[in-house]
Formats: structure tokens, C-alpha cells, sequence
């Protein structure tokens, strides 16, 4: 009998819950074509009930082909530019960021006009980090490794705020800055009391995920991540779930799980990524215990 082991902050996150029960609303108004910038959530299954429910996923260089509609800005939010094109056109443009992104934002707003460089953690291709990138109103850089840290050179007369992206892998981020406060006591660096101001912008919820993910995977004979291949924050719990349990998979439904993973398995662990919804969780559960 094969024990199975779900993680309770699995699934949802609340800037998701948030962003996909707001479009849901809006379905419920009077007709007027709706449009998300970029798919909603990472989660194939959620974007594709809301295409056949009639919203559209366009990409920032479609706004100048649309006339009238509802521009939704999803939870990894936008640059700066991004907001006046949408008024510009005159548009409706509802707001779903995730608080945390938006603080984020404020913070290299603030910073960059102070004349501080901004150093931002992250994966430069994800959407909320291009969307973070474009609050600097100077120069910025952007790091997601341990190797591009020591290679980092803080310019000469200026503070470095850093900040990182919302669903970063905590533990790595705690290194890069590790590597960070190191080389402030290197000869070629300023004479200030402190080059760096450290900001831990990864949200609560990613860190509470990530620390009872590596816990039910260090006990586990099998541990499953579900969510979608692009999801950021899946593909982090991915990561530190392998690192304690060999026989990690990660899947999207119960369709991509084998009897193979199970074979050696009486107790099998599973979590979920902030972008996958509750349905699919209990399914895979549920295949979990009935079929192996």
C-alpha cells in the first residue's frame, strides 16, 4: 500500500487565485472582447478554458490592431511603457499584478532615481523580471547564477540595490547574496559603509512552498511537481526536490504519470506549482493511490 503525501501550500498561489477569478468576473459583464497580455497563468488547462470562453492572448505588439476591448495585465505584471500604450490607445486595462511583483516595482522606481544601480535576480527571459526591468529608470543588471555573481562588478559611485525575482529558489538566492557581500571588501570597490542594499523580494509563499516541498522530498521514495512547463516557480520546486529525492518527476496532469516511477515507491510525495489549480492536483492523487 503505497502512502501518499501532498503538500498543503500546493497549488494557487494567492496572486493566481486572484488574477484568474478577476478574468473569470469579467466573463460575467456585458459582452466586450477581452485580451491578456501573455497567458494568464503557466497553466495550459486554465488558458485554454478561457480561449474557449472568447479571451484572447496577445503580446505587446498586438495592442496597435485593437480598437476597443479590456487589456488585462497579468500577475507577473508589465513595464512602465507597457501601462501608457494601453491608455494611449484608449483602452480598458484591468490590473491583476501580484502585490509582491508590484512592490517590486516601487522599489526600483524608488531606487533607480535615487541614482542607485539595480541588480535584479532572476531569469532575464521570464515575464515579471522584463516587467521589473522596465520600473528602472537607470541602469540595471540582471543575474540569475552564482557565476554570474562573481563576475558582477558594482560601478564605481553607486549603492546596488537587489532585489529578486517573486518565485527565485530561496537557498540560491541566500548564496548569490553571500558572494555579493563578499566583494564589497574588495580594494577596487567604494568608500561607503554599505555598497549594498539587500531586499528579499522572493513572496512568503514561495519560500513556505519550497521549504515543505524539500521536506516531503527528503522523506519520499517518489516525489511528483506538477505544473506547467513554463512555470518558473514549478520548475524551481523541481529543482530542489531532485536535489532530495532522486526519483523526481515532474508532470502536468495524471496523463504523464508511468508505472515505472512507482516501482520502487511506498511512499510517494507530491506538490504543485503556484499556477496549478486545485483540480488537477486531487487527479493526480487520486491516479496516485488507485492505480499504484
Amino acid at each position: 500500500m503505497i502512502t501518499v503525501k501532498t503538500a498543503a501550500t500546493a497549488g494557487f498561489c494567492f496572486g493566481v487565485q486572484r488574477a484568474v477569478d478577476k478574468v473569470y468576473s469579467l466573463l460575467d459583464e456585458p459582452e466586450s472582447a477581452i485580451y491578456t497580455l501573455g497567458p494568464l497563468i503557466h497553466n495550459d488547462e486554465v488558458v485554454q478554458d478561457l480561449a474557449a470562453r472568447g479571451v484572447r492572448v496577445i503580446d505587446e505588439e498586438d495592442l496597435d490592431g485593437i480598437s476597443r476591448g479590456t487589456i488585462v495585465i497579468r500577475s507577473h505584471g508589465v513595464g512602465a511603457a507597457v501601462y501608457d500604450h494601453i491608455r494611449a490607445r484608449g483602452l480598458e486595462l484591468v490590473d491583476v499584478t501580484c502585490p509582491f511583483v508590484l512592490k517590486i516595482h516601487k522599489i526600483v522606481r524608488e531606487q533607480s532615481e535615487k541614482g542607485n544601480h539595480v541588480l535584479i535576480v532572476g531569469d532575464e527571459t521570464h515575464p515579471e523580471v522584463r516587467g521589473i526591468c522596465g520600473w528602472c529608470r537607470g541602469p540595471y543588471t540582471v543575474i540569475r547564477t552564482e557565476e554570474e555573481a562573481e563576475r558582477f562588478e558594482p560601478p564605481s559611485g553607486q549603492q546596488v540595490c537587489v532585489v529578486a525575482q517573486t518565485t527565485f529558489n530561496w537557498n540560491k538566492f541566500k548564496d548569490i547574496v553571500e558572494i555579493l557581500r563578499k566583494k564589497r571588501y574588495d580594494k577596487h570597490v567604494l568608500n561607503i559603509p554599505e555598497i549594498y542594499i539587500i531586499l528579499n523580494t522572493i513572496c512568503s509563499a514561495t519560500e513556505e512552498r519550497q521549504a515543505e516541498a524539500r521536506q516531503i522530498a527528503a522523506e519520499a521514495d517518489t516525489m511528483l511537481v506538477v505544473g506547467g512547463r513554463h512555470s518558473s516557480n514549478t520548475q524551481k520546486l523541481y529543482e530542489i526536490c531532485k536535489a532530495e529525492c532522486k526519483d523526481t518527476y515532474y508532470i502536468q496532469t495524471p496523463v504523464d504519470l508511468d508505472s515505472d516511477m512507482f516501482q520502487r515507491s511506498s511512499y510517494v510525495g507530491i506538490t504543485a506549482g503556484a499556477s496549478t489549480p486545485k483540480k488537477i492536483i486531487e487527479e493526480v492523487q487520486r491516479h496516485v493511490r488507485k492505480n499504484f
